[in-house]
């Protein structure tokens, strides 16, 4: 039960946020370009709060965090008083309606800049991204990389970090083959070039480099137990942090998956496991909890991560920059992660990425709970991540997002005058659809993940 509150506050500060920032850039703009702006909610629904500043905007906080919006001026939906008709949205030149469409996303873009600045001045953390293991018959296999490689660059670009090397993979999806600069186990630069020829993301929830065969190196798992979850079965039977695992139900535990094979083994029956504490061996009887696998069978949890042996000296760097350098690689970044959402939009339409891939609210909620329990730095990059994907995703050709609208001006600009009220009428309601069942169903991906 924490764990759900904790996933849903975070998701309404996170989007609360970027709700925020979104709306901001429309009220600005409208603002500097004379629209008279009558309310900026944060949410739907009823008013949690209001108030109201010596202009007459009202500001208003509502009770269902899912968006927001600025309600402006406009003759098309209400009457306005003849003396500020030159206040009113619809009566500005179609520039100004541009140049406030296209400020929300804009306003999500350069809060990521300024939130990845300030991770880059506050220090970044990465392992290295050495090679731990390469899957027999795989894409990494053909390519000769192997256990030990530490990798240097991909497609001609510095890489020093796991997540780069994930996003310059997604970049090159589609591409015929990408070269990997690599420095073996023997020290030696080595170039290898892994054939992506007709490769997709169409697992769902398959990571880039599982998909080519790549797994991380991390340190060997211990048999001592680093985290307990709350309210778990294994919570519940009295395990606790620190425990060596000796033996279950007699037998030797020689490693840790081999606890695993038997917890998932064993949903709802009873476990004798022997455990070292404070110098004592112990005996506790836990019960694992059923739940359904990945492929639709029951299996046992348990609710205990083991502890890690140390990071080899070096594995762990630790990156800080100063203001200049830190806003260079903010904007930096942000282009990399605008790119790459339009290229990932497009190899959902073409197939070369699962829609089953896509999340929606709940998704968001997750990787914002467990972000915040991260810390500061993950969390400023999550949200830099969400805020762009919020911009992209608003500028969608849809008419009841904001690319919508700029659709409609740019053919307002062509055609030298306003694309009709029927139409625009028809393009709301085909795009309510749209986006309707896009929510639907990436709110379905995200149960299924539950």
């Amino acid at each position: 039960m924490f764990e759900f509150f904790w996933h849903l506050g975070s998701f309404i500060v996170a989007l609360g946020i970027l709700v925020t920032v979104h709306e901001y850039g429309h009220f600005w703009v409208a603002r500097k370009a004379g629209v008279k702006v009558l309310r900026f909610s944060v949410g739907f629904g009823k008013p949690l709060c209001r108030w109201h500043d010596k202009l007459g905007t009202e500001y208003v906080i509502a009770m269902i965090p899912l968006g927001g919006y600025v309600k402006m001026l406009d003759e098309r939906v209400e009457a306005v008083d003849p003396s500020e008709a030159h206040l009113s949205f619809n009566n500005k030149s179609v520039w100004s309606r541009i140049a406030i469409v296209v400020a929300g996303p804009m306003a999500n873009f350069i809060f990521a800049i300024f939130a990845l600045a300030l991770m880059y001045m506050i220090g970044v953390q990465n392992a290295k991204p050495v090679v731990g293991d390469v899957h027999a018959q795989s894409r990494a296999a053909s390519a000769q990389l192997q256990s030990g490689d530490h990798i240097l660059a991909m497609g001609g670009q510095d890489i020093l970090s796991w997540q780069e090397v994930t996003f310059s993979l997604m970049s090159h999806l589609g591409e015929q083959s990408v070269d990997v600069k690599v420095q073996d186990a023997q020290q030696q630069i080595q170039i290898r070039t892994i054939d992506l020829t007709g490769w997709k993301l169409d697992k769902k929830d398959q990571p880039p480099l599982d998909a080519i065969g790549i797994v991380p190196y991390r340190p060997a798992l211990t048999l001592t137990i680093g985290h307990v979850a709350k309210g778990s079965a294994a919570s519940q039977a009295g395990l606790q942090v620190g425990d060596k695992l000796l033996a279950a139900d007699g037998q030797e535990i020689e490693q840790w998956q081999s606890l695993v094979s038997l917890v998932q083994a064993s949903p709802n029956k009873l476990i004798q496991l022997e455990v070292m504490r404070n110098g004592y061996r112990q005996i506790l009887s836990v019960t694992p909890e059923a739940k359904t696998g990945p492929n639709g069978i029951q299996q046992g949890f348990l609710g205990v991560v083991p502890q890690l042996e140390s990071w080899p000296p070096g594995y762990i760097q630790t990156r800080h920059y100063g203001p200049l350098d830190s806003i260079v690689l903010g904007v930096q970044k942000t282009y990399a992660l605008i790119t790459l959402s339009f290229d990932m939009i497009g190899n959902l339409i073409t197939g070369k990425v699962s829609v089953n891939n896509l999340s929606g609210p709940v998704g968001i909620a997750v990787g914002a709970g467990t972000s915040v329990s991260y810390g500061v730095v993950a969390f400023l990059s999550f949200l830099a991540l969400i805020s762009v994907n919020l911009g992209v995703f608003n500028l969608l050709p849809l008419p009841v997002l904001d690319g919508g609208h700029l659709m409609y001006y740019i053919i307002e600009l062509i055609r030298k005058k306003p694309v009709s009220e029927k139409t625009q009428e028809l393009g709301y309601k085909i795009g309510a659809m749209l986006l309707l069942g896009l929510t639907c169903f990436a709110l379905l991906n995200d149960v299924s993940r539950l």
